[in-house]
């Protein structure tokens, strides 16, 4: 079996592709520049380079292939760029996957996405719709949608450990008491896995979510803990914080946008049902050793 994997340089596909490697799974991995996937051509993996915008390259990295991991995603962008990356990039995903007869196709979407959120950003709407081509394909597929994603390196969580190390106070959004549920990602990795064979998860969409769902307030006193500072917090109004993303989003690095504002203000971003853990059985990293795994 060999699996295609899109996003295979990003923060999660270098993660999904040694967790496949491991297993000694023939992995393919759609590149669009070689020189920056030498890591994953030195665990054994095979390089297609290509774009999920370039329909042609995309017919080529899934020739023989018998699963497809689809990863490729944008967090900002205007309308336009969204569309074109990540609604009609994954459309021509499917097609590639469907003329080659792939087997299965495994999509990453976002804890958060559904029918009564899906207007409310670009970036939610972008994944309904990639939801949308693969439940609707005729393909075998699994559908994740996983909450915060916590590693060492990339993602949010190392923002969040400069800000508790060296700012003077931490700053909450809002009042604190929404919800996350944050995942380990080499346990996410792993559900990716998983998701290529676990025939009890054909056709599903799971929500994925760490072993612990903690107010914001509570992450942060625990984040502290951890790193053994004992500085205060403060509470920063929406409204404050929509303003100076109006002013700063636009810039490199800027630490929020108005459309991540939007959803946060959503509610929780936790799981609302047992259907993984009953399904794939795996046992979670714990929050507070995500946190030590990720300051050590």
């Amino acid at each position: 079996m060999t699996v295609l994997v899109t996003g295979g340089t990003g923060f999660i596909g270098p993660h999904v592709v040694h967790a496949l490697r491991a297993r000694e799974t023939p992995v393919r991995a759609l590149v669009r520049n070689p020189a920056h996937a030498t890591r994953l051509a030195a665990w054994g993996v095979e390089l297609a380079v290509g774009d999920v915008t370039d329909s042609a390259s995309l017919r080529a990295a899934c020739e023989g292939v018998d699963a497809v991991v689809h990863l490729v995603a944008i967090i900002r962008g205007r309308p336009a760029d969204f569309e074109r990356v990540m609604t009609q990039g994954t459309r021509n995903v499917v097609a590639a996957a469907q003329e080659a007869g792939a087997r299965r196709f495994v999509l990453a979407s976002a804890l958060g996405v559904d029918e009564r959120t899906k207007d409310a950003v670009p970036y939610f709407a972008a994944k309904w719709e990639m939801e949308r081509a693969v439940q609707e394909s005729g393909l075998e597929h699994v559908v994740y949608r996983p909450s915060f994603v916590f590693g060492p390196e990339g993602g949010v969580l190392p923002t969040f450990i400069r800000l508790a190390r060296f700012a003077p106070v931490t700053p909450i959004i809002g009042p604190g008491t929404q919800r996350l549920q944050p995942i380990w990602i080499e346990d996410l990795a792993e559900y990716y896995t998983l998701a290529v064979t676990e025939q009890a998860a054909a056709n599903r969409t799971f929500e994925l979510g760490g072993p612990e769902a903690v107010s914001w307030n509570e992450f942060w006193q625990r984040l502290k803990r951890v790193l053994g500072k004992r500085r205060p917090s403060v509470h920063v109004p929406f409204g404050a914080m929509r303003l100076q993303a109006t002013l700063t989003e636009r810039l490199p690095g800027a630490p929020v946008t108005r459309d991540q504002l939007t959803m946060l203000e959503l509610g929780d971003n936790v799981v609302t049902s047992t259907d993984a853990a009953d399904t794939f059985t795996l046992p979670l990293v714990p929050l507070d050793e995500q946190l030590r795994r990720a300051v050590a």
